[in-house]
C-alpha cells in the first residue's frame, strides 16, 4: 500500500500539497473558535455517588452549595458600618436574575456562622449558581462576575467556579506562550541538527499543520460529544511533538537515500521517496498506529478529561503521522536535493551516506554493555527503581484552587479566606425515603464520625432531606477522605442516603481511576503486544519491551511524587506543592509516554531486525541498530523534550506536573534504556529476542511488518534475465579513462552476479584486505589502487556496476577524478533494476570515501546491506560471528 502511496506522491506531488494546503487552510478557520465549544473541568465521574447526590438535591431542593464565595473587605469600614451594608445589599438585590438560584449575604445569617472575619473587616457573601451541569453554571458565573464587585469595597472570588474560570484564562495564556516559545526553539535545533535551514523549516512546518486541523477535529468532536478544553494542551503536545520526531525520521532518510543517486538524475527525488517512504515511512506509519493505540486507552474511563485527553491525542498523532507520509514527501519532491539549502557555511555538503550504521561510538557503546549485560542491568535497575520510590508515598487528590499560581485571583482570594477561621470543609447529604425521627438519627450518627465538626439540616420536607456536614481541614487532604468515606457507611434508619460535595468528588475520583486503572492496563499491555509482535515476529521482544518501558514511566513518577508531592524545587519551578498528586495527571502520563516509549523501540527495534534477517549475527545486529538509530533518537528526543518543556514552564501545576515528568521520562528512555538497558537485556536472551511459536512464526513471515529493503519485489531464482545488450559506451569524462571491465560479470545474470559478490564478500573474512584486488578480474582502478579494504568494496562495485549497464566502470588517474567521474555517470534505470541502482551506487561512493570500512567493518555487514539493498531474501542469508 505504501509503495503505491510513494509512486502517486511522487507522480501528483504538486496536486497532493495544493490539496493539503486548501485542507489545512480550512481547518485553520474552522478550529478557530474551538476554544468557545470546548467544556470546563469534566473530572467527575457520572454514574459516582457524588454526581447522583448533586442531583438529587438539585431536583429536591434546588442548588444549596455555595458555588462562589464572594469576600467584601475595607481598611477603613467595617462590616457593622451603613456604608458597608449598602454596599454589600447592592450587590445581592443585583444578583435577583435568573443565573443566580440562592444569595446568602452575611447579614442574613447569624454572627457565629462564620461569614465576619474577627476583626469584621471583611464578610462573605455565598452565590448558588442556576445550571445542571459545570458548563451551565460556568456560563451563569460569567454572566454574574461583573455584578459581584461591590463599590467603594475591595472585592475578591473564591470558590469552585472562579478557580475554573481562572484555569480557562491561564490555561490559554500557557499554550500560546509554549507555542510561541517552542516552535523557534524546535527551528533552531533542527538547524544545527539538519545544518540546513530548509531542512530545518520541515519540522515546524509539519508541527503546525498536525496543530491547525487536530484542532480543526476536536471541534469537529464537539458536535458529538462533551470535550474538555485541557484536550488543546495535550494536542499542541502531541502534535507539534511527534510531528518534529516523524519530519526528522523522514528527512534524515530522505538525505540518506537522495545522496545515493546520481546527482543529475532529474528522477533521483522521486526515487529517494520512494525508499523512504518504503522503510522510514513504514515505520513511522505503524509508530503513529502504536501511539494512537495507547492513548485510545484513555476512553476507557467515564470521566470527560480524560475520555477528550484521549480523543485529542489520537487525533493529534494520527494528524502528525499522516502529514509525515504525505505532505512532507511530496514537498521533498519538489525540493529534491535544494532540500540542503541555506546550508550553515561549516557543515560539510550531505553528498555520502551516514556511516557507522554497524560501527561508531553508539555500536561500541552497545557492544560494551553486551560484554558486561548482567552488571548494566543490575546497576541500571537499581538507580531507576531508586529514583521511583517516591512514588510509593504519593497522596492523592482533585481539582481545586492549589492548582493554579500563587498570583492567581481565585487562589489568593481562597487564601483570604484563611482570615476567618481555619479552613473547613463540608459534604452535602441528601436523605430520600425517611421521616423526621431517620433525619435526626442519621444527624447524630453524623456527627459522631471521628473529625466532625457541625452538621445542620439545611431544609426538609415530608420523605427527605437536606444536610451539611462540617468538619476542620484541607478539602483534598487524606483525613477529608477518610472523614467521607466513614460517612458513607453510616447507614440511616430507613431510606437511603447519597454523601456529595467537594471531598466526596475526589473520593469517587480516585476510585473511578483505581477501578478503571485495570482494564486500561490490559487494553494497553494486549494491543502493545499484538502490534509489536506483528512488527517483529517475536512474542519475546514485546514482553521485554514493555518491562523496559515500566522503568521509565516509574522513574518519571517518581521524580514527579518528589517534586509536586513532596515539594522539592518548587521555587526553581516556580509553584506552591499542593501536598499531592492530582489523580488523573499519572494516568495521562502513563498512557502518553507507553506510546512514545514504543515510539523509539519501534524505531530502534525495526533496525535490529532489520540486520538479523540480513546477517543472523546477534551482536552485529543489536550494535548496528543502536548505531544507526542513536543520533536520530537523540535528536528526536531532544526536539520532543523541547516542546513538552515549553509545556512545563506554563502557570497550572497540573499541566506543569505533565510536562516536567514527560521530560524525565524522555531522558531516562532515550539514554539509560536505549543505550544501555535494551542491549544488555538483547545480549542475555540472545537468538530468544526473535523466537515465536511455529505458526505464529510462519504467519508472521508472510504477513508481517518490516521496513522495507527495495522497491520492487524480489524475482523467484531463474526468472530474471541476463542484462541487456550494452547501448555503445560514451565517451569518458575529461581527466578519466575506461578501466578493464571484470571478466566475470561478462554475460553474467544478474542472480548470479549478486550471489557471486555474496560469496566473495563472505570469503573476506579471512583475507587481509586487497585480497580482492589483487585478483586479476578485480583490478581496481589506480585511483582506489593498493591491498586496502577501500579497494576490495571498489571491487565489488565494478562487478556490480557492469552487471547493471553491460559497461566497464570508469577509472581515472586520481581518487577524486574517478569520484567525478561517477557522480556524473547515471546508471540507466533499467526495468527491475531500481534496486541494483541504490546497490552500485552506495557501494562505489562507499569505496571513494575516505574509510569505506567505518560503515562496512567486516564482509558480513558488507553482504547483508548488499540483500537487503537488492530486495535478495533467496540468497542466503549469512551465518556465524561478524568480522
Amino acid at each position: 500500500m505504501i509503495d503505491r502511496w510513494a509512486g502517486t506522491v511522487g507522480r501528483h506531488a504538486r496536486l497532493v500539497l495544493a490539496a493539503a494546503v486548501v485542507l489545512v487552510l480550512a481547518a485553520a478557520v474552522y478550529g478557530a473558535g474551538v476554544m468557545d465549544d470546548l467544556g470546563r473541568g469534566g473530572f467527575e465521574d457520572p454514574g459516582s455517588e457524588g454526581v447522583r447526590a448533586v442531583a438529587a438535591e438539585r431536583a429536591l431542593f434546588g442548588n444549596h452549595t455555595p458555588d462562589v464565595v464572594a469576600i467584601y473587605s475595607s481598611d477603613d469600614l467595617t462590616a457593622d458600618d451603613p456604608e458597608f451594608q449598602a454596599a454589600v445589599a447592592a450587590v445581592v438585590d443585583d444578583l435577583a436574575v435568573d443565573e443566580v438560584v440562592r444569595t446568602v449575604p452575611y447579614f442574613a445569617v447569624p454572627d457565629d456562622a462564620g461569614f465576619v472575619s474577627p476583626d469584621r473587616h471583611a464578610v462573605q457573601v455565598h452565590v448558588s449558581l442556576a445550571g445542571d451541569t459545570l458548563n451551565e453554571q460556568l456560563i451563569s458565573y460569567d454572566e454574574i462576575e461583573p455584578l459581584l464587585h461591590a463599590e467603594g469595597l475591595e472585592t475578591d472570588l473564591a470558590g469552585l467556579y472562579p478557580a475554573h474560570a481562572d484555569v480557562n484564562v491561564i490555561t490559554e495564556e500557557d499554550l500560546k506562550q509554549a507555542e510561541l516559545l517552542s516552535l523557534p526553539l524546535v527551528v533552531l535545533l533542527a538547524l544545527l541538527i539538519f545544518g540546513s535551514l530548509t531542512a530545518s523549516a520541515m519540522p515546524a512546518l509539519l508541527g503546525i499543520i498536525a496543530l491547525l486541523v487536530s484542532i480543526a477535529v476536536m471541534r469537529l468532536l464537539t458536535l458529538f460529544t462533551d470535550v474538555s478544553m485541557f484536550s488543546i494542551n495535550v494536542i499542541s503536545l502531541l502534535g507539534i511533538g511527534l510531528a518534529v520526531d516523524y519530519s526528522l525520521f523522514i528527512v534524515s532518510r530522505f538525505r540518506e537515500e537522495l545522496a545515493l543517486l546520481p546527482p543529475d538524475d532529474p528522477a533521483a527525488p522521486r526515487a529517494a521517496v520512494a525508499r523512504t517512504l518504503a522503510t522510514a515511512g513504514r515505520t513511522v506509519m505503524f509508530s503513529g498506529l502504536v501511539v494512537a493505540a495507547s492513548m485510545s486507552s484513555l476512553l476507557v474511563f467515564p470521566q470527560v478529561f480524560l475520555r477528550s485527553m484521549g480523543y485529542g491525542g489520537i487525533a493529534a498523532v494520527l494528524i502528525a503521522m499522516l502529514a509525515a507520509i504525505t505532505v512532507l514527501p511530496a514537498i521533498l519532491v519538489l525540493l529534491g536535493r535544494r532540500i540542503d539549502k541555506g546550508r550553515l557555511p561549516w557543515r560539510k555538503p550531505w553528498n555520502m551516506p551516514e556511516p557507522g550504521s554497524d560501527d561508531g561510538r553508539w555500536a561500541s557503546l552497545a557492544r560494551a554493555v553486551m560484554r558486561h549485560p548482567v552488571a548494566v542491568l543490575a546497576v541500571t535497575s537499581v538507580i531507576l527503581l531508586a529514583v521511583a520510590s517516591p512514588f510509593l508515598g504519593a497522596k492523592w487528590g482533585g481539582i481545586d484552587h492549589r492548582i493554579l499560581p500563587a498570583d492567581a485571583p481565585s487562589r489568593i482570594a481562597a487564601e483570604k479566606l484563611l482570615e476567618f477561621g481555619p479552613e473547613t470543609s463540608l459534604a452535602t447529604v441528601v436523605l430520600q425515603d425517611t421521616d423526621a425521627t431517620g433525619v435526626a438519627q442519621y444527624a447524630a450518627a453524623a456527627g459522631e464520625v471521628d473529625g466532625v465538626r457541625q452538621v445542620v439540616v439545611l431544609e426538609e420536607e415530608t420523605d427527605a432531606a437536606l444536610l451539611r456536614v462540617l468538619w476542620d481541614g484541607n478539602s483534598q487532604s487524606e483525613d477529608s477522605q477518610r472523614i467521607v468515606e466513614d460517612l458513607r457507611d453510616v447507614e440511616p434508619e430507613a431510606g437511603t442516603a447519597l454523601v456529595g460535595g467537594l471531598t466526596a468528588d475526589t473520593v469517587d475520583l480516585i476510585a473511578s481511576v483505581h477501578g478503571h486503572l485495570p482494564l486500561m492496563g490490559l487494553i494497553v499491555l494486549t494491543v502493545m503486544l499484538v502490534l509489536l509482535f506483528v512488527a517483529f515476529g517475536s512474542v519475546v521482544l514485546p514482553l521485554k519491551a514493555i518491562v523496559m518501558n515500566a522503568f521509565s514511566i516509574t522513574a518519571s513518577f517518581g521524580v514527579v511524587t518528589w517534586i509536586f508531592n513532596d515539594g522539592h524545587l518548587s521555587g526553581l519551578l516556580g509553584f506552591d506543592s499542593p501536598g499531592f498528586l492530582e489523580a488523573t495527571n499519572p494516568i495521562l502520563m502513563l498512557a502518553i509516554l507507553f506510546g512514545l516509549s514504543m515510539d523509539y523501540e519501534v524505531f530502534l527495534l525495526s533496525r535490529v531486525r532489520e540486520r538479523w534477517d540480513a546477517t543472523g549475527d546477534h551482536e552485529l545486529s543489536v550494535a548496528g541498530g543502536v548505531q544507526s538509530t542513536g543520533r536520530i533518537i537523540t535528536s528526536a528526543a531532544l526536539l520532543l523534550g523541547v516542546v513538552i518543556g515549553a509545556f512545563a514552564t506554563g502557570d497550572i501545576v497540573l499541566m506543569k506536573m505533565l510536562g516536567v515528568g514527560m521530560v524525565v521520562a524522555l531522558v531516562v528512555d532515550a539514554t539509560i534504556v536505549r543505550a544501555l538497558m535494551v542491549p544488555a537485556t538483547m545480549a542475555l536472551l540472545g537468538r530468544l529476542n526473535w523466537w515465536a511459536p511455529g505458526p505464529m512464526r510462519r504467519w508472521w513471515e508472510r504477513h508481517g511488518f518490516r521496513e522495507e529493503g527495495h522497491l520492487v519485489p524480489a524475482v523467484p531464482t531463474g526468472t530474471l534475465p541476463p542484462p541487456p545488450p550494452p547501448p555503445p559506451p560514451p565517451p569518458p569524462p575529461p581527466g578519466a579513462a575506461p578501466a578493464t571491465a571484470p571478466t566475470t560479470a561478462q554475460g553474467m545474470p544478474l542472480r548470479a552476479a549478486v550471489e557471486q559478490v555474496t560469496a566473495l564478500a563472505r570469503e573476506l573474512g579471512s583475507q587481509p584486505p586487497g585480497t580482492l584486488a589483487r585478483n586479476p578480474g578485480f583490478d581496481p582502478p589506480e585511483g582506489v589502487a593498493g591491498p586496502s579494504a577501500s579497494a576490495d568494496v571498489y571491487a565489488l562495485g565494478c562487478l556490480l556496476w557492469t552487471t547493471a549497464t553491460g559497461r566497464p566502470p570508469y577509472s581515472g588517474p586520481t581518487p577524486e577524478a574517478v569520484r567525478d567521474a561517477h557522480r556524473m555517470t547515471r546508471v540507466p534505470q533499467l526495468d527491475g533494476r531500481e534496486p541494483l541502482t541504490l546497490a552500485v551506487n552506495r557501494v562505489l561512493r562507499l569505496a571513494m570515501s575516505k574509510d569505506p570500512m567505518r560503515r562496512y567493518t567486516g564482509p558480513l555487514a558488507l553482504c547483508a546491506d548488499l540483500e537487503v539493498a537488492l530486495g535478495l531474501p533467496e540468497v542466503a542469508t549469512v551465518s556465524g560471528s561478524g568480522v
